[in-house]
C-alpha cells in the first residue's frame, strides 16, 4: 500500500496542488478493487468540487484504477506485481523509519514493590512491557528494561509491623503478603499502630540508608527483601521477561530528596504545614506532597529522583514508563513538575497506562484487602485448562495464551481474561495462531524448491493471503510508532484467518501450482514466527 499511497499522494500534487497525505484501506468486498481511498471525499470542501469529479482526474492519472460513488479511488493489483512484491518479503522485514535506529530507548515496567506478591496486574504489564520493547528493538533501538519498585516506604512499615512477629527462618513471600493486608487494616483501625508503623516507617529508612545489620529489624528487613527480588526474578523467567535494570526506591530517594529541595529553594516546590508540595492546581491539576512532614521523601519524590536517575545512568533519548491507570493524574502532577526545571526529560518520557485486569463476572480485586488474583494464580489456570482440554502441558502453549489474551487487547481500558476462552485452538486466542503457523511449517518441510511459474495468475485466496501479507511491514511501523502490540496481535489473527481459508480451498504440497504457493506458504511462516516473537511468543514444533 506505500507504494500506492506514495503514488496517489504525487498524482494529487500534480493534478491539484496540494500537498495532502492519503489514506489507502482494503477495499470493500462488493468492489471488484483490491484498495480504496476516499481522498477525493477529504478534497472535496477545500477544491470547491464534487468528490466523483476529483476522484475521475485523479484515476485518469493512475494505470488500474477506476472511481465508484460518491468518490472513491479503487485500486487493483496486477499478479505480477504481488508475485514480485511476495519474492522479496520473506527475508526483508526491516522498518521504514529510522526514527529509533541507534537511539537508546529505556522502558520501565511491572514495577512491583517488594514484601507483596506479584498480582494480574504486575503480570498484564510485564507482557506488555515487553512487547513494546520488542518493538523499539524492532525499530533499531537499544533498549532498557527497568524495573521500579519500593523497598522503603509505608507499605514496607504496614508489613514490618506484622512481620517482627513472626519466625524469620520460616518466612515466604506468601507469608509476607498476608503480612501486609493485616499491617493495612491496623494502619487504619489502630491509632496506637498508625503511631508504631509510622516511627518504623523511619527506622526502615535508616536501615537503608545506612545499611544496618544485625538488629532483630534490620535483619528482618533484608530477609524480606532478599525473598521478593529472588521471587520477582524468578516469576519474570518463568513467563520470559528479563529485566536489564532493578531500580529499588532506596537507590533514588536521596536523589530525588535533594532535587525537591532544591528546586524549592527556586520556587517550583513549596512549603505547607510543615511538608514540601507541588501546586499542582496553577496547571489544572492536583496539589500532591513531595517530602512529608518528617522530612522523609514521598512516592513522588522518588519518581523526580528515578527520572534522573535513568537519565544518568543511559543518557535516554526516550523513556517510557507503563503503570495502570490509577497513576495517570499522579504521574501528570510529577512530570508537570519536573517540566519546570528540566523540560527535556519530560519531553522525552511517555507514560502509557492500562485498566484493570477481571475475571468474567466483574468482581473487584484490592490487594490491600487481600482479596485479589495473583499472577501465578493466571498461569496456573491456563495451565489446568490446557490439561483439562486438551491433555497438553506444553509451556510454549500455555506461554501464548496468556500473553496473546491480554495482548490483543488495545491499552487503556479494563479487560476480561477468561481462562477457558485464552487455551481455545480455534477463534481468536494464541493457541490458534501457534496451530496456523505449525501446519504452515509441516507444509514447508514437505517440498524441496521453491520456482517461479512463469505468468503464474493468482486464484482470489492466493491474492487475499498475499495483500494481506503485504501489509505486515506498514503495520508494524504503525505498531511502532504507536507503542501498540494490540495492532500486531490483531493482524497476525486476521492473516491467520486468510491463511485457513488458503490452505481449506488450495492445495499445496503435489498440487500444479505448488512452487507458487509454497512461496506464500514461506512468506507467511516467517510473517508469523517475526510477529510471534515481538509479542514474545515462541512456536512450538508440534501441537
Amino acid at each position: 500500500m506505500e507504494i500506492l499511497r506514495d503514488n496517489l499522494k504525487k498524482v494529487i500534487l500534480e493534478v491539484f496542488g496540494i500537498d495532502f497525505e492519503p489514506e489507502i484501506v482494503p477495499a470493500p468486498e462488493n468492489i471488484d478493487a483490491d484498495y480504496s481511498s476516499n481522498a477525493p471525499l477529504k478534497l472535496a470542501k477545500e477544491l470547491h468540487d464534487n468528490p466523483f469529479n476529483i476522484a475521475e482526474k485523479i484515476s485518469e492519472k493512475i494505470n488500474d484504477s477506476f472511481v465508484s460513488k460518491p468518490g472513491f479511488v479503487n485500486f487493483k493489483l496486477g499478479d505480477g506485481y504481488l508475485n514480485e512484491k511476495i519474492s522479496g518479503l520473506a527475508s526483508n522485514f526491516e522498518i521504514s523509519s529510522d526514527e529509533f535506529a541507534g537511539k537508546t530507548v529505556i522502558c520501565e515496567f511491572s514495577d512491583p514493590n517488594p514484601f507483596k506478591v506479584l498480582h494480574v496486574g504486575h503480570l498484564y504489564t510485564s507482557i506488555v512491557g515487553d512487547s513494546i520493547s520488542r518493538l523499539f528493538e524492532y525499530a533499531g533501538a537499544k533498549v532498557v528494561r527497568a524495573n521500579f519498585g519500593g523497598d522503603v516506604g509505608l507499605h514496607v512499615a504496614k508489613t514490618m509491623y506484622i512481620l517482627k512477629q513472626k519466625d524469620i527462618d520460616d518466612l515466604t513471600i506468601e507469608d509476607i503478603a498476608k503480612c501486609y493486608v493485616e499491617g493495612t487494616a491496623a494502619y487504619e483501625d489502630d491509632e496506637e499502630a498508625k503511631k508504631e508503623i509510622t516511627e518504623l516507617n523511619k527506622e526502615i529508612y535508616k536501615i537503608n540508608a545506612e545499611d544496618i545489620h544485625g538488629t532483630e529489624i534490620s535483619d528482618l528487613y533484608w530477609r524480606g527483601r532478599e525473598l521478593s527480588y529472588e521471587y520477582f526474578k524468578n516469576f519474570y523467567a518463568k513467563i520470559g521477561v528479563k529485566f536489564d535494570v532493578f531500580y529499588p526506591e532506596s537507590t533514588v530517594a536521596a536523589l530525588g530528596l535533594s532535587k525537591v529541595l532544591e528546586e524549592l529553594e527556586a520556587g517550583v516546590y513549596e512549603k505547607s504545614e510543615g511538608a514540601v508540595i507541588f501546586d499542582g492546581e496553577k496547571y489544572g491539576l492536583h496539589t500532591r506532597v513531595f517530602i512529608n512532614k518528617e522530612g522523609v521523601p514521598t512516592y513522588e519524590a522518588k519518581d523526580v529522583g528515578l527520572i534522573f536517575k535513568k537519565y544518568d545512568d543511559y543518557h535516554f533519548d526516550k523513556s517510557v514508563v507503563i503503570t495502570g491507570n490509577e497513576q495517570l493524574e499522579y504521574m501528570k502532577v510529577v512530570l508537570k513538575s519536573v517540566e519546570q526545571y528540566a523540560p527535556e526529560l519530560v519531553e522525552k518520557t511517555s507514560h502509557l497506562t492500562h485498566g484493570l485486569v477481571k475475571l468474567p463476572g466483574n468482581v473487584k480485586m484490592s490487594s490491600r484487602k487481600g482479596n485479589f488474583l495473583k499472577a501465578v494464580d493466571v498461569l496456573d489456570m491456563v495451565s489446568d485448562e490446557l490439561k483439562n482440554e486438551y491433555n497438553s502441558e506444553d509451556a510454549k502453549v500455555s506461554m501464548a495464551a496468556y500473553k496473546y489474551a491480554f495482548l490483543k487487547y488495545k491499552m487503556g481500558g479494563d479487560i476480561v481474561f477468561d481462562p477457558k476462552e485464552s487455551v481455545k485452538m480455534t477463534g481468536n486466542s494464541g493457541p490458534y495462531l501457534l496451530y496456523s503457523a505449525v501446519r504452515a511449517s509441516k507444509i514447508l518441510n514437505n517440498v524441496n524448491s521453491i520456482n517461479n511459474i512463469e505468468n503464474y495468475a493468482y486464484n482470489i485466496y492466493e491474492k487475499n493471503l498475499a495483500k494481506k501479507l503485504l501489509e505486515y511491514k506498514e503495520l508494524l511501523d504503525e505498531a511502532v510508532s504507536e507503542m501498540a502490540p494490540h495492532k500486531l496481535a490483531n493482524y497476525l489473527y486476521e492473516t491467520a484467518q486468510e491463511f485457513s481459508r488458503f490452505y481449506e480451498n488450495c492445495p499445496v504440497v503435489g498440487s500444479a501450482e505448488e512452487a507458487e504457493r509454497i512461496k506464500l506458504v514461506k512468506v507467511y511462516f516467517e510473517t508469523m514466527k517475526h510477529g510471534l516473537n515481538i509479542l514474545g511468543i515462541a512456536i512450538p514444533e508440534e501441537m
